[in-house]
């Protein structure tokens, strides 16, 4: 694929610092921090953005596993939150090529719909298991996590960013 203009090609992803991120992110969601409806599902941000980025690694099958551990942990039905990073990761595959040519905003802003729908097919799937509605905060979620995307794209995509060889003369 053709760079655009001004960006910088990228060294190859360590899979053990992706392998990392997905855990920390994992743990941070099992943290008992009183889950309400407006808080980010940070593990649903990495599987999104590491989809978006390493296609060939984090795929359905991943999602698929992480979000039945997700179901597990927050004693859900079982399936609910795999469905969910499932469509997730559909939805960011399928967009990558475009989404990859834009600057960071303009990334966060089409992340926007597919953390929408990911929230809204969660919340039909707990309705229609007999949940109780969490109220209209939970319309903030996505919208922390759109505007959480420049900030992550920029910390996890900082590794790949270092000089391939050390030199003292090279600035970077």
């Amino acid at each position: 694929m053709i760079m655009p203009r001004g960006q910088p090609l990228l060294l190859p992803v360590n899979p053990v610092f992706m392998g990392a991120s997905l855990v920390a992110a994992l743990a941070v969601n099992m943290l008992p921090l009183g889950r309400v409806a407006w808080m980010p599902d940070l593990l649903m941000m990495l599987i999104a953005f590491w989809s978006v980025h390493q296609p060939q690694r984090v795929g359905m099958g991943l999602a698929f596993m992480f979000g039945l551990c997700m179901d597990v942990q927050h004693s859900a039905l079982l399936g609910q939150h795999a469905l969910v990073y499932c469509l997730l990761v559909f939805g960011a595959v399928s967009m990558r090529r475009r989404l990859l040519w834009f600057s960071l905003p303009v990334q966060a802003l089409q992340m926007l719909p597919l953390f929408f729908m990911a929230h809204a097919v969660a919340l039909v799937v707990r309705m229609i298991s007999g949940g109780v509605f969490p109220g209209w905060s939970m319309v903030i979620a996505p919208l922390v996590e759109a505007l959480l995307w420049p900030l992550i794209s920029m910390v996890l995509l900082a590794p790949q960013r270092r000089a391939p060889d050390a030199d003292e003369n090279r600035p970077l």
